[in-house]
């Protein structure tokens, strides 16, 4: 017996409400030309339009709001400062995570508790490290310095268990309840709201891999969870770097529109993929990119 059927309006509405604005708000930037927004050609537009599909696609994964691609990727490739490639990428997640974790909800994918205590706790430290932000944004090497370490430990992390073949049935996140300590909540919150307003990685980076080992909180549901979170933290993160003049409109809600899309169609397919094939996934891309930033500030490039 098949379940029940699905309402396609029901459950894709919002969506494509939000694509709608985002697409008029696309339109309005681009006619007004305001200052500090780059010229994109159909091509360069193209190219930001399928990063931000990567990364949405890869965030509805592994539940991360698609920094992690959109960062490195504008950074390296498409020459944007690192600072204006903070503001203008966690900015992009605010949309990404909307999406994500909507796809996320009507799939039950979602722990109410831990999203509500991390969402509050992680506003406050997204205010303090938006503050940091600007006593950093002078200093490049050190800020892509902080950047390369923020990725490194989740990255082997996540590459040991995914390799793995004997860990336990909670550790793959094949079930359990997670395990709330709530001044531990609050904490890691807190923290991980200061690394968002810091490095501009939405916080999934840091989210993903505490969830799982710190809370015991099945796969599946953390990437669920870790989207929700992360709503009011890119929220207000990203308007913040938007008022401090970090963001570069156009490219941020062309990257948005990529994101909406691909994080539907990863929250929709992520039951497909065994967690251990997440965790590699997740782990392989955030090691290189840790190297990336690392080497850069040493002065040393690598492709």
């Amino acid at each position: 017996m098949s379940g029940p059927k699905r309402s396609f309006w029901r459950d894709y509405l919002p969506v494509i409400i939000l694509l709608l604005g985002l697409a008029g708000a696309l339109a309005w930037s681009l006619t007004t030309h305001l200052g500090g927004n780059p010229e994109i050609d159909a091509l360069t537009g193209s190219l930001l339009l399928v990063t931000g599909f990567a990364a949405g696609l890869l965030g509805g994964l592994i539940g991360t709001g698609g920094c992690s691609i959109m960062l490195p990727v504008i950074h390296f490739w498409f020459g944007y400062s690192v600072p204006i490639a903070v503001g203008t990428t966690l900015f992009a997640v605010i949309f990404t995570t909307l999406s994500g974790a909507y796809g996320h909800l009507i799939r039950k994918n979602l722990d109410k508790t831990l999203f509500l205590w991390i969402g509050v706790m992680g506003t406050i430290g997204v205010i303090v490290g938006s503050w940091v932000f600007t006593l950093l944004v002078g200093q490049v090497a050190l800020l892509n310095f902080i950047l390369g370490l923020a990725f490194l430990f989740p990255a082997i992390r996540m590459i040991i268990e995914g390799l793995g073949r004997t860990q336990a049935k909670k550790a793959q996140g094949e079930g359990g309840q997670a395990k709330i300590s709530k001044p531990l909540l609050s904490l890691f919150g807190f923290v991980i709201g200061i690394l968002t307003g810091i490095a501009g990685l939405g916080g999934g980076y840091a989210l993903v891999p505490g969830l799982i080992y710190l809370f015991g909180t099945p796969v599946y549901i953390t990437m669920g969870t870790s989207l929700a979170s992360m709503i009011p933290l890119a929220t207000i993160g990203g308007g913040i770097k938007l008022a401090q003049g970090y963001v570069a409109l156009n490219t941020g809600l062309i990257l948005g529109i990529g994101t909406v899309i691909g994080a539907q169609l990863g929250a929709a397919i992520i039951k497909r993929f065994k967690p251990n094939t997440l965790k590699l996934i997740f782990g392989i891309y955030f090691f290189y990119v840790a190297l990336k930033f690392i080497t850069s500030y040493f002065g040393v490039q690598i492709f």
